[in-house]
């Protein structure tokens, strides 16, 4: 289990949030989760240089509102907010609902796991030697503070003419632990060849001894996670 499982989804619930956050009646959730669905791919596809992490998702009855996490947030604000306005616009356009969008900035892209998978596709585009690119990778994150990665490459791997699969690791990665802040990325490199998928794993410390003030720490304090050990058996 411990080797198959997504580690954010694993997680979803007990140590971090949805992605999405609203609730709605059976006959809106579909049409509502396609909506989803269809914003945070059109962002990403407008957006494609700018380092976008995650997008998260409010609804409530009045408006939808998208939270962005970006590496580079002055390129989806633009100058003077222009680009801000005109995304706002094209989103409203396209779900017909009020739309407000926030920016928030990734301070630390190097141990950000989608935006390293995205960094890594980047460089197997520019015809990179996948080996190199995928050292480089797991030495910037180490040196960053990371406490273990882990990236994976499958397909054809410098032209060749079988698919296969590639991995490279440093530090640890107990994907079973809960408390364990393990964040996923996933990306695709389109090659000539064909596609090479990406995925990175990044162990981040515990969630319990996360700096102050951010989302994880938070919604570790909210899940009022118990530092006791387990309780032991009658003597």
């Amino acid at each position: 289990m411990g080797q198959k499982v997504r580690p954010t989804g694993f997680r979803v619930g007990i140590m971090t949030d949805w992605q999405s956050q609203w609730y709605a009646s059976k006959n809106d959730f579909s049409e509502l989760l396609v909506e989803d669905v269809k914003i945070r791919s059109y962002i990403k596809k407008r957006y494609k240089g700018s380092g976008i992490s995650r997008i998260k998702i409010h609804r409530t009855r009045e408006k939808v509102v998208v939270y962005i996490y970006s590496a580079r947030v002055g390129m989806i604000i633009g100058k003077k907010g222009q680009e801000i306005d005109k995304l706002t616009k094209e989103l409203e356009d396209l779900c017909h609902r009020h739309i407000e969008i926030k920016t928030m900035e990734v301070n630390r892209p190097e141990v950000d796991p989608q935006l390293v998978a995205e960094d890594i596709a980047e460089q197997l585009q520019k015809r990179s030697s996948f080996r190199r690119t995928m050292k480089r990778a797991i030495d910037t994150t180490m040196e960053a503070g990371a406490k273990g990665v882990r990236i994976q490459m499958a397909g054809r791997l410098g032209g060749a003419e079988m698919a296969r699969t590639e991995s490279g690791m440093a530090g640890s990665i107990p994907l079973s632990t809960l408390r364990a802040r393990i964040e996923f990325g996933f990306a695709e490199a389109k090659t000539a060849q064909g596609h090479i998928g990406i995925k990175v794993w990044i162990n981040n410390g515990d969630y319990l001894t996360v700096e102050e003030g951010t989302d994880d720490a938070a919604n570790a304090q909210a899940s009022k996670v118990s530092k006791k050990p387990a309780r032991q058996g009658k003597r």
